[in-house]
């Protein structure tokens, strides 16, 4: 959890630079990359961590760190987002890595908005990545190199026709695990998408394909419930039978057949159990 001086500075920063960052419109695919690799870089070097947030260097110290790190190759707006963080002040050193990744998430999202591709990554997040199979562990892995979860990652994903910045988004993810678990790391990534477009994400699983009566009513409930516009991503899975798999974030309703009969196996179980 981020302090309090960390979670201003990040505020502040993205809140001044953001339009700019929008207005950059499809540069934001190199500055989100470039962004991504200094998370990294800073991920794997608390003294460079320390050195850019030591409240007691100078700002002007701090830029030439920067300098020196990034050269003359970074486009021109990295690198002002990366002079407003290190003249800020942070709670803790590694918080300014954090700071970096949420600019190069937002650089993606800019870029998704500048393609027309926002939609389509925000249910690919869904769809492709919350429902990857178990090989999601070893992609995963803390005991496996970046390098060669990578190269699994490429193995999984070879061949499938998902937006180049799902396909980036999932790369950094696991490329760069950054402590967390893989499920939080895509329901980050889906929250902030759903948060830019002003949407919830609601999944709905059912047996068969839904009725665009059905998609209708769904939004009309689901947008009186979250307070805004909400968007139906529909999952068809023939295993659950029939019924609704509802999610909303981290909520879930279950009213599939399968889970149905899941429940009253229990029920029968717990009762033919001797007291």
């Amino acid at each position: 959890m981020r302090g309090e001086a960390s979670r201003i500075a990040d505020r502040e920063s993205r809140d001044s630079l953001a339009p700019k960052l929008r207005d950059t419109r499809e540069d934001a695919w190199r500055i989100g990359n470039e962004l991504f690799t200094i998370t990294k870089v800073l991920d794997d070097s608390i003294q460079l961590e320390r050195a850019l947030t030591d409240p007691s260097r100078p700002v002007a110290d701090k830029v030439a760190v920067l300098k020196e790190l990034l050269g003359d190759n970074a486009h021109p707006m990295t690198m002002e987002i990366m002079t407003d963080l290190v003249s800020r002040r942070w709670s803790r050193a590694r918080d300014i890595a954090n700071a970096v990744e949420d600019f190069g998430v937002d650089a993606m999202m800019y870029y998704a908005d500048a393609t027309d591709a926002t939609l389509q990554v925000s249910i690919e997040l869904y769809s492709a990545l919350l429902n990857l199979p178990v090989v999601r562990a070893k992609l995963y892995d803390y005991q496996a190199t970046s390098e060669a979860r990578v190269k699994l990652f490429h193995e999984v994903f070879s061949g499938k026709t998902l937006n180049k910045v799902t396909m980036r988004l999932a790369e950094h993810a696991t490329c760069n695990l950054r402590r967390r678990r893989y499920l939080e790391t895509i329901q980050w990534l889906i929250n902030k998408f759903s948060r830019h477009m002003g949407e919830s994400m609601v999944t709905v699983t059912t047996a068969t394909p839904l009725k665009k009566e059905q998609i209708k009513r769904l939004v009309e409930v689901y947008s009186a419930k979250v307070g805004r516009q909400v968007h139906i991503n529909s999952v068809v899975d023939p295993t659950v039978l029939g019924g609704m798999r509802i999610q909303v974030g981290d909520e879930v309703t279950d009213n599939t057949v399968v889970a149905q009969l899941q429940n009253l196996h229990r029920k029968v179980q717990t009762e033919a159990t001797p007291a």
